[in-house]
């Protein structure tokens, strides 16, 4: 370390996290924020006397982040750089269900 930086000690309080699982999630951006909506997309079957459409896909919102653009790039460069790390170690994410489907050998 030069002598000119200094030692920075970072203390996490962590008492009041949650965990929230998420399977879906929505954006907004404006001029100075970046909103990042996340939370649990279902697919809702029709109840007798439920007011839910048959079919329909329902998004639960859990959480929102509100993230200036800088917070929001270096968000986005760190899980780029998980996600590469993952496939090298693990193979290709595939996004598109058909293409996770394990094809029947004859």
């Amino acid at each position: 370390m030069s002598e000119n930086q200094k030692q920075v000690r970072i203390r996490i309080n962590d008492r009041a996290e949650k965990s929230t699982y998420v399977n879906a999630f929505r954006t907004e951006t404006q001029a100075d924020e970046f909103v990042l909506e996340v939370g649990m997309n279902t697919s809702v079957q029709s109840v007798q006397g439920d007011d839910d459409v048959a079919g329909e896909i329902r998004f639960d919102l859990e959480n929102r982040l509100v993230m200036n653009p800088y917070t929001a790039k270096r968000l986005a460069i760190t899980l780029g750089n998980y996600i590469r790390e993952h496939e090298e170690k693990f193979g290709e994410l595939k996004l598109n269900v058909a293409d996770r489907m394990v094809q029947p050998t004859s």
